[in-house]
């Protein structure tokens, strides 16, 4: 009977709310995916090979229906891949060196961020209640990090990071989408987040520079089961856009943006799953404070 009213109640789900799930359950998956692929190689190529995929697939939906852009803004275009792969960047080399469930948790800060970064540079007033919940998500964020007397740690500055350079991208969105198809804006990040990696293995040889590793590496022709492993990368992540747009496009952006917040805890489960240990109670108690914001920015809106 469990089951059966389990059942009844997900079917009861709005249809935006559902999409939601699937995309962020994909998105854990395709975080796993990312990991095992770091195994056999840089985070510089993991990149490379998730960007190639979605170059393919936009510039194939180009072709089929080619864009109507007013243009005009070059710069900020190419501002939003930038920051976009680079936030990626660090996302990634994240994943491969740390649980699953936190990789997560930093690049979720981002919509508490993006906020801020609204309320900066677009002009976009921050009810009290929105401005409370950026406090609990900066508060989540320093007992995530726990900074000692050695301060923050690397993967800490490079998971912060992985928030701010996504809100950074989000916030340019906010401005290019009166100038620019939406494909061409996605395709600016994709572009981007496909050639630069290119350069920065080219250049990586010639660079010694062991601080810097999370931006250079070897490239390695992948053999076999890696094969799978970025093949079911690159699926997952176009499918848990696709998923995510159509949630977007069904329900008010605050629920689904509250939604999007199972994909921590989805990505603990699958994390911890692949052998990750579970967050400590300092740990998890910033999760949940970091949840707690980014759902209260969500419903501010």
């Amino acid at each position: 009977m469990g089951i059966i009213a389990l059942m009844k109640r997900i079917n009861d789900l709005n249809l935006g709310v559902k999409y939601m799930l699937l995309s962020s359950f994909l998105f854990a998956i395709m975080g796993a995916f990312a990991k095992l692929s770091s195994a056999y190689m840089s985070s510089l190529e993991v990149v490379f090979f998730r960007n190639i995929f979605g170059v393919v697939l936009i510039g194939f939906a180009i072709y089929k229906s080619p864009m109507k852009n007013i243009g005009g803004k070059p710069l900020l275009l190419f501002f939003r891949g930038f920051m976009g792969f680079s936030a990626l960047l660090a996302y990634f080399y994240n994943i491969a060196h740390i649980p699953l469930g936190d990789a997560a948790t930093f690049s979720k800060t981002a919509p508490i961020f993006t906020a801020v970064f609204a309320w900066l540079f677009l002009n976009e007033k921050l009810t009290f209640k929105a401005w409370f919940a950026v406090i609990i998500g900066f508060i989540g964020i320093l007992f995530i990090t726990q900074p000692g007397g050695i301060g923050f740690s690397k993967y800490d500055i490079l998971g912060i990071f992985s928030g701010v350079g996504a809100a950074l991208a989000y916030t340019s969105v906010r401005e290019l989408r009166n100038y620019y198809d939406t494909r061409a804006i996605v395709m600016s990040f994709m572009l981007i987040g496909t050639i630069g990696p290119l350069i920065l293995l080219i250049i990586s040889p010639y660079l010694h520079m062991p601080e810097l590793d999370f931006m250079l590496g070897e490239f390695i022709m992948p053999q076999g089961i890696v094969w799978f492993y970025i093949a079911g990368m690159g699926v997952l992540a176009t499918l848990s856009q696709y998923y995510m747009t159509k949630a977007y496009g069904e329900t008010k952006a605050g629920i689904v943006g509250a939604v999007s917040y199972t994909n921590i805890i989805f990505a603990i489960i699958v994390g911890t799953l692949m052998g990750d240990s579970l967050p400590d109670f300092m740990m998890a108690c910033g999760i949940v404070l970091i949840i707690f914001a980014g759902i209260m920015v969500a419903r501010a809106k």
